[in-house]
Parts: structure tokens; C-alpha cells; sequence
């Protein structure tokens, strides 16, 4: 029996361009106040440009997977990683505030279908049994970023201008370029026949859109709390400002892990490790409610938040595509990647109208954990309309 135990040099790659555009999302939460200060416009304007970014992925994610369904996929991943390359140049030759905009937009355009049709590609390089894992893969790019790269390049920005870290990111862009270009193979089902009518049809199946939704409300619990977690760990546990950076590694951590350990388990048991990481995440989040009055318990819950965060997104993509069977898994596994950034932003909402409006800054973790919770009767519902379940799943879901 001839075992494959390591990773393709291929799914690296991948993971090099997710790293590049986790930097691009996340980077320019650091250095509002310098773009605000540089371009003369307010610092909620600058904000802005955060939700543009946000927008750009949800609208460009189908748009682009549908114009480029007809190309052999390494094709689409050099030209989405061209996009992102030309996106970070513009951002950093911006004259100002709405040119900065669009580029943002533009560069956004590639990630939801980077993510998508790379998920797609990760899983063909590898046996049935490491599909998950090798989606985890991937997005350790991501992982990782928020770990190392948007640190350095916040300090970077910071140290000889915003504009330094996007002339940084578009040479970030070039290398991952290269790389795909050399190590990720040209498939022939990569080349495969696009039916536009049929892989719209494919996003009408039941299960499938059911499991956008669940991806949507999962990730609306995240952030309807990473969003507010420079005042959680302020107000709330009493840390002082120049302490939030440090914690947040901690964060990054949990995310590398539960990363890791949702692809493994998904490999196994996809439908229970889809499940079991909602029902993880509500816990989490609900008992942070708790352990935010501790320090010393404030920081290993972060932790878990970014384990329990992450251990959703290979299983959630996994299921996705798993619906998807065949030429419309490109598109779905792009509209997936839409919902998880469509969750960002209805969380980030629903965490500002709970602090705004009440019960206030201390209710938004119990809050949010509601949202898994619905995430898990949503999938539990998916699961009465997919017939190829095993017998057992739906008994047990019967259960829930």
C-alpha cells in the first residue's frame, strides 16, 4: 500500500497567494489613521474602504468565476493573482481617496475567486481522504497573515508611509505569481466544459444554498465579536491598549490550529465535523462572556475563538463543494467564499447595533453565539434535502 503522506508542492503555492491577499484585506485596519491623515478625509471615511473591500469580494466572486468558467484553472489563478498585483499597485500609486477606493475594489475582485476556484484546485491534487486538509492548507496563507504579515505591514506603513506597504504587497503579488506559475500543474479537468444555465442550476439546489447560509451565520458570530475586541479586552477585562497587539497573536494561533485540526477532521467526518465546529463555536462564544472578566481567562479565550473560528471554514467549504458535484463546484465554492465575507460584514452590523442600541458592549459574545447556533439548525434543515446523506446523519439529525 503506497501512502502519500506529504502535501503537493502545489498547494504552497496556493497558500502563498492566500497569504498576499490576507494581507491586502486586513493590513489597512492598521493604518487608517495614516491614510485619513495622508489623502485629508475623516477616519470613518477611511473605514471605508475596509467595507468596499467587503463589497468588491461579495459582487466579484461570482462575476469573475462566471466570466472565466470556460478557462483551465491555473490560467484563472495567474490572472486572478495578476488582478491582485496590478490592485496593490494602483493602491499604492493613488493620487487620492476614491482612486484608493476603486483599486481596493478592484483588488478585491480576485480574492473570493482565488479562494473559490483554488478550494476547487487544492482538492484535485490530493486523494479523496485529504480533500479537506489540503483546503486547510491553503488558507494557512491566510492564517499566517494575519500573524506575520499584517503586523510588519503595519509597522511598515507606519514607519515610512501607508503607501510603502502596498508597493510591499504588490512584490508579495509578483512572487506568488512565479510560484503558481511554476509549481501548480495544468489539469485536464481543469479545462473542463463551462454551462453557465447548468452551474446556476447547481447554486439552486437546496442543499446548497442552505449551506451558504450556514456559512453566512457562522461567520456572522465570529465577527460580530473580532470586531469589537480591542474594547472587549479593554473595557470589559481591563487590559490596557498597547496589550491588545500582543493578545491578538494569540488569536492568530488558534487560528493556524483550528485551521489545521477542521481539515483533518473533516477528511474523517465531514458532516459531523461541519456540525460538531458550529456547536464548538457557540460554546466559545458563549461562555467568553464569562471568561472576559479574567484576564488571564480573556486571553486563552481568544485563542479559542480563533480555533473555533477557523475549524469551521475547511468543513463549510468541504460541504459546499461536496453539493456542488461537478462543473458548478468553481462557481458555489466561489459564492461560499462571498458568504464568509458577507457574514464579516452582518456580524461587524449586528455587534455595532447590540453595543449602540443594547443591551451594550458586554451582551455582544452571548449574542453572537445565537448565530452558530442558528448556522447549526440551518445545516441540520440542509441536511432533509440531501439525499445522498448517510441514514444514519439523518436520524441523528432528527435529533438536534
Amino acid at each position: 500500500m503506497n501512502r502519500k503522506t506529504t502535501m503537493p508542492l502545489a498547494l504552497y503555492a496556493l497558500a502563498a497567494g492566500a497569504f498576499g491577499i490576507g494581507v491586502t484585506e486586513f493590513v489597512i485596519m492598521g493604518l487608517l489613521l495614516d491614510v485619513s491623515t495622508d489623502l485629508g478625509v475623516s477616519i470613518s471615511a477611511a473605514g471605508q474602504l475596509i467595507s468596499g473591500y467587503a463589497l468588491g469580494v461579495v459582487i466579484g466572486a461570482p462575476l469573475l468565476t462566471i466570466a472565466t468558467g470556460r478557462w483551465p484553472r491555473k490560467t484563472v489563478l495567474l490572472a486572478l493573482m495578476a488582478i491582485f498585483t496590478l490592485g496593490n499597485l494602483a493602491c499604492a500609486l493613488a493620487p487620492d481617496y476614491w482612486t484608493l477606493m476603486g483599486a481596493r475594489v478592484l483588488t478585491a475582485f480576485a480574492h473570493g475567486t482565488f479562494f473559490g476556484v483554488g478550494s476547487v484546485v487544492a482538492t484535485g491534487l490530493v486523494p479523496p481522504n485529504k480533500k479537506a486538509s489540503a483546503i486547510a492548507l491553503m488558507f494557512t496563507g491566510l492564517t499566517i497573515a494575519n500573524i506575520l504579515g499584517v503586523p510588519f505591514g503595519t509597522w511598515l506603513g507606519q514607519a515610512f508611509g501607508w503607501r510603502s506597504t502596498f508597493w510591499a504587497v504588490t512584490l508579495v503579488g509578483i512572487a506568488a505569481f512565479s510560484i503558481i506559475l511554476l509549481l501548480v500543474p495544468r489539469s485536464k479537468a481543469a479545462q473542463e466544459k463551462s454551462d453557465l444555465r447548468g452551474d446556476l442550476a447547481v447554486l439552486g439546489r437546496a442543499p446548497v444554498l442552505l449551506g451558504f447560509a450556514t456559512t453566512v451565520l457562522g461567520y456572522a458570530g465570529v465577527f460580530a465579536v473580532f470586531t469589537y475586541i480591542a474594547p472587549l479586552l479593554t473595557e470589559i477585562t481591563g487590559f490596557q491598549e498597547t496589550a491588545v497587539s500582543p493578545i491578538l497573536l494569540v488569536f492568530g494561533g488558534g487560528l493556524i490550529a483550528g485551521n489545521l485540526l477542521g481539515g483533518r477532521f473533516a477528511d474523517r467526518w465531514l458532516v459531523p465535523s461541519v456540525l460538531g465546529s458550529l456547536v464548538v463555536l457557540a460554546l466559545v462564544l458563549g461562555t467568553m462572556t464569562f471568561a472576559l472578566h479574567s484576564q488571564a481567562m480573556a486571553v486563552i479565550y481568544v485563542g479559542l475563538l480563533g480555533a473555533a473560528a477557523f475549524a469551521t471554514v475547511a468543513p463549510l467549504q468541504m460541504w459546499v463543494l461536496d453539493k456542488a458535484q461537478g462543473a458548478g463546484q468553481s462557481l458555489a465554492s466561489s459564492f461560499n467564499i462571498a458568504a464568509f465575507n458577507l457574514g464579516n460584514a452582518a456580524g461587524a452590523w449586528l455587534g455595532g447595533v447590540v453595543i449602540a442600541h443594547g443591551p451594550g458592549l458586554g451582551a455582544v459574545t452571548w449574542v453572537a453565539a445565537l448565530l452558530p447556533l442558528s448556522a447549526l439548525a440551518v445545516a441540520a434543515l440542509a441536511l432533509r434535502f440531501d439525499t445522498t446523506a448517510p441514514r444514519v446523519l439523518l436520524d441523528a439529525q432528527r435529533t438536534l
